[in-house]
């Protein structure tokens, strides 16, 4: 294990209140002023840089004042649900006549909109489909809805390909031409953007009145953040905002009865929101989901306006998460079986891994993909079983390779090897054939060797440094919580420390839960999730890498180190 201090770390030592630890640990994180670190609205990047933003608003507002048919377009994950969400709210609020939508099934069409897919859209007679979340690469799709009469909108924020799709406007941070800075919006921040910008120009021509009043857009914001942090887009400025802003909506008490149901399922409190409540708590259930059955229901609980109605919807993707979590497990076990088989063999573990389960969920492989790369410190595809002799693959890559160049590269050299591919840098999905896995897989391999060589770099933890012994407390947890939004490209704080092994419990054979003390006497709690490769002795001292969290057991909060790897001090 190898721990790299950021700059700033002798200013976090020498911190005696938590004012100014947050303020050396935004230093770390590139940003001077506290006042920058959780700006308000009025600081977004302007709307009319996104390009195709024009066009949008026009044909827009043409189908508002037709009253023609909007169908939404959206993808089976949570960003594609809170998108889809925000979408359908955001046009009916704005005085849409009839607004729709579709969720294509992950197991009957797989992602995005294709031509198939359109084609189950026309029979609802939509004037306009709208993709969220999809669609930058549907030009086949977008083709077959021009020889069908029906008008396509894309919003979208993946990566474009060769070609456009020929559709009536684009709106996409990505595409070539965009001078929108930032450049990570999730799916539903390109939503609520095109939502903010065409209410600006419905005001300006006299649309709202006193029987079509003006919305609020931005009580949207909660499902905002929600999908911006489910979808781990790197929170840069723009991102921290919106996220930010959906939080403090959701802590005064102003979400949505959808949002306010996923809660309390998940056992999480609105009043200290985090955006950790959303990546470990909310956004798994929003996509079991989509995962096991269909996202309709994630977007229906969504959608809810009556709280009890709300619940229900939640409980039931509570009860498909937990079904998601015992599949999950099996599969990690199959192909942590794999592994060792071929480790018993005598091979070296390659670059990159794929991995093959004919009896595998195709829903969950993508997370059994993301466990075997923690574990493992590689790229890794995780394949199921599809129809017509396919396999449908979900990736999962580490920070130092690109997975989508990657599947690119592969399709460049050997382009009848995969049939469909997409993603970001470190997630991506795609289709081959069956017959074709064991080419793929050398190709694959040799794809991310052009990356990063034969061997991957060791994984690396970025530390703040040691926090001060004075403010291992209540305050400071609660003070760290609330402090970001943290996650991607604005990494929550991290710590790390010698401490004293006084208590040590396994749960569930491999969580490892601890009781520590430091060099000056004060206890405190500590659990490790998925550590008990790591597990210490009673007595020993450890070097832990950890998160400073506020835990919650029966009404009684205290903090709490979460510990993300653990090393034997020497």
């Amino acid at each position: 294990m190898h721990i790299r201090r950021l700059p700033h770390h002798a200013d976090i030592a020498a911190a005696t209140t938590p004012t100014a630890l947050l303020r050396a640990l935004y230093a770390n994180r590139g940003i001077a002023a506290d006042t920058e670190a959780t700006p308000g609205l009025a600081a977004l990047a302007p709307a009319q840089l996104l390009h195709g933003l024009p066009a949008a608003l026009e044909r827009l507002e043409l189908e508002l004042r037709r009253g023609g048919h909007l169908m939404v377009i959206g993808d089976y994950d949570a960003d594609g649900a809170t998108a889809c969400a925000v979408a359908v709210r955001g046009l009916r609020a704005l005085g849409a006549a009839q607004v729709s939508y579709l969720l294509p099934s992950r197991f009957r069409f797989g992602y995005g909109l294709s031509p198939e897919v359109v084609e189950l859209a026309a029979a609802q007679q939509p004037s306009l489909i709208i993709t969220v979340d999809n669609g930058i690469t549907s030009v086949a799709a977008v083709a077959r809805a021009q020889e069908l009469g029906i008008a396509v909108l894309i919003t979208d924020h993946h990566l474009p390909g060769e070609q456009l799709p020929a559709a009536v406007a684009i709106v996409n941070p990505n595409q070539p031409g965009c001078a929108f800075p930032s450049k990570h919006l999730a799916g539903v921040g390109v939503m609520f953007y095109l939502l903010a910008a065409l209410r600006s120009q419905l005001r300006a021509s006299g649309w709202f009145d006193a029987q079509r009043p003006e919305p609020n857009v931005n009580e949207l914001l909660d499902l905002v953040a929600l999908g911006t942090v489910a979808d781990v887009v790197p929170l840069d400025r723009n991102n921290r905002i919106l996220v930010d802003q959906g939080l403090r909506r959701i802590r005064a008490g102003h979400s949505s009865a959808g949002i306010q149901a996923l809660f309390q399922t998940a056992g999480r409190a609105l009043s200290q929101a985090a955006a950790s409540d959303f990546g470990f708590g909310i956004a798994p259930r929003l996509n079991a989901a989509g995962r096991l059955e269909e996202m309709t229901l994630g977007v229906e609980c969504l959608l809810a306006d009556d709280f009890t109605q709300a619940l229900a919807l939640a409980q039931r993707l509570d009860a498909l998460n937990r079904s998601r979590h015992e599949l999950q497990t099996e599969m990690q076990a199959d192909a942590e079986w794999l592994l060792d088989t071929l480790v018993l063999d005598g091979a070296q573990l390659p670059a990159a891994l794929c991995l093959r389960g004919d009896d595998w969920h195709q829903g969950v492989t993508g997370i059994v993909a993301a466990r075997i790369r923690e574990q493992y410190h590689r790229p890794v595809l995780a394949f199921a079983a599809a129809n017509e002799g396919r396999l449908r693959g979900s990736g999962r890559s580490i920070d130092s390779v690109h997975l989508r160049d990657a599947l690119a590269q592969v399709k460049r050299d050997q382009p009848e090897l995969i049939e469909h591919f997409g993603g970001h840098a470190q997630a991506a999905g795609l289709t081959i054939r069956a017959a074709d896995y064991d080419r793929f897989h050398a190709a694959f391999i040799d794809a991310v060797r052009l990356q990063i060589g034969d061997v991957p770099p060791q994984p690396e933890w970025n530390s703040d440094g040691a926090l001060p012994p004075q403010l291992l407390t209540l305050e400071t947890a609660e003070a760290l919580r609330t402090a970001g939004p943290w996650g991607k490209g604005f990494a929550e704080p991290c710590f790390d420390d010698v401490f004293t092994v006084q208590q040590v419990r396994v749960l569930k054979e491999q969580h490892v839960k601890l009781q520590v003390s430091t060099a000056s006497g004060e206890e405190l709690n500590a659990i490790g999730f998925n550590l008990i490769a790591s597990l210490p002795s009673v007595g020993q001292a450890v070097r832990l890498v950890y998160q400073f969290d506020v835990n919650e057991y029966r009404g009684v909060r205290s903090p709490q180190l979460l510990v993300k790897a653990i090393q034997m001090s020497e």
